[in-house]
């Protein structure tokens, strides 16, 4: 059901059970603020059920990304459209040995144009917390461009940020 994406570095797969395991010790930590941490591994293990359940209800849903050469879990990356979200989402979220290092743009790429091409999106945008500077710089370098602001009933104030479209990437 979940499809196995390959790219340079990367490998895009669904999340296995073993890839909880450093969700939880990233989601408890305060870097976590800007994805709905610092949270109990309880609570973690149903975060990730229900990011796992994404690909069940919308036919897609964040793949975990896996470096190709050491076989570690670096994170996730992909389409989702929760409930509460206005529209579908490219995302990302990053362990912190892995950042810095371009993995998560070659992984939002990858991803965008498979949601793009594989599952007909037109058009997607990234949900930010603006005092998220990483992802607003990871968001600028896939080219999205800021559009308004999204009042969302759990995280405050959050900003659209709008990604090339379908046709505007040549896909």
């Amino acid at each position: 059901m979940i499809p196995r994406l390959e790219t340079e570095r990367l490998i895009l797969r669904g999340m296995i059970e073993a890839d909880i395991v450093e969700e939880q010790a990233f989601l408890a930590t305060d870097r976590a603020a800007f994805v709905g941490g610092p949270m109990h591994k309880f609570d973690v293990w149903r975060y990730c059920a229900s990011l796992m359940g994404q690909w069940k209800f919308r036919g897609f849903g964040l793949f975990a990304i896996e470096e190709k050469v050491t076989g570690r879990y670096l994170g996730r990356a992909g389409p989702w459209f929760p409930q509460d979200w206005p529209e579908p989402e490219i995302g990302w979220t990053m362990m912190a040995n892995a950042e810095g290092k371009g993995f998560a743009r070659e992984a939002a790429e990858a991803a965008r144009a498979w949601a793009y091409t594989e599952k007909n999106l037109d058009k997607m945008i990234s949900l930010i917390d603006p005092a998220n500077t990483r992802s607003i710089a990871l968001a600028e370098r896939l080219g999205a461009k800021f559009e308004c602001e999204f009042e969302h009933f759990k995280f405050g104030t959050m900003s659209i940020w709008r990604h090339p479209s379908k046709a505007e990437l040549g896909l």
